[in-house]
């Protein structure tokens, strides 16, 4: 792949998201772009940008620990900082189409506050 690496896309992702730079955004994403999370099932871009973008206010930073690239993919592994205080490591998978992001998928990992495990919410 001429350019940049799957590895520069995701961070500029992720410095996308964290400055609240949709119009970067935009371009990066494929029309047939889809997010899913916990909370979301393959959403599309509009779902994406009306539900997930304004969570960004909420993180004080995020912090790529680690990429690995595997051809149309990346993961990355990454921590984060909440403004209220919670810390927490998640993980996601990249998948592009050329040099535009086709498919996010996250993956969340253990929530603490000032070093203590938070548990969250279980279903019975």
């Amino acid at each position: 792949m001429p350019g940049k690496s799957r590895s520069d896309f995701v961070r500029g992702y992720f410095a996308a998201f964290q400055a609240g730079d949709r119009a970067v955004m935009e371009a990066a994403l494929s029309d047939d772009f889809t997010f899913t999370s916990p909370y979301d099932d393959a959403v599309d871009r509009a779902a994406y940008f009306d539900r997930c973008w304004p969570n960004s206010k909420l993180f004080r930073s995020m912090t790529i620990e680690r990429i690995g690239e595997d051809g149309d993919g990346a993961f990355v592994l990454y921590s984060c900082e909440t403004v209220d205080g919670k810390t927490f490591r998640n993980t996601e998978l990249h998948r592009f189409h050329g040099d535009r992001l086709r498919s996010v998928e996250v993956y969340f990992g253990a929530t603490y506050r000032a070093g203590v495990f938070i548990p969250q919410n279980q279903s019975n």
